[in-house]
């Protein structure tokens, strides 16, 4: 998740090696305004690198702001806290009608659910009425 400006897209997408990176300047400024999310595609590798532009929404502005600096491979990133990833698979549950993210919650539960901050789950689940998702994460954590 990235929080920049339609001129920092720009400028980024410029900066990057075309003969290594795909990236079109049209999808991040789409992606800016309809607050969505745009690619850039190692052409080496193939990966495929999604890039999701913050929504405005209390929940977004705050997973932003919670975000946690690490170092993987001795480069330093930011990743999402915990909590913050099992809100996300929750929406995409719900949005996707998706099984899959149920049965993540429910790995990440069944691995760390005594580590989470069940104060800020249930604020965000209630906010957010993820109540259904998480009731079937907690089922499907539990049975295995």
């Amino acid at each position: 998740m990235i929080d920049a400006t339609p001129e920092q897209l720009r400028d980024f997408i410029r900066a990057l090696p075309r003969d290594e990176y795909y990236a079109q300047i049209e999808d991040a400024t789409s992606a800016y305004q309809q607050r969505s999310m745009f690619n850039v595609i190692d052409l080496m590798a193939g990966w495929k690198i999604d890039l999701i532009i913050r929504k405005a929404r209390p929940f977004s502005v705050e997973e932003f702001n919670r975000r946690q600096r690490v170092v993987l491979h001795g480069i330093p990133l930011f990743v999402a806290r915990i909590e913050d990833s099992v809100i996300s698979k929750l929406e995409w549950a719900k949005l996707a009608q998706s099984r899959r993210q149920i049965e993540d919650v429910a790995a990440i539960l069944r691995a760390r659910g005594n580590e989470l901050d069940s104060t800020y789950l249930e604020k965000w689940i209630r906010e957010l009425s993820l109540e259904k998702e998480w009731s079937e994460a907690r089922l499907a954590a539990a049975s295995e």
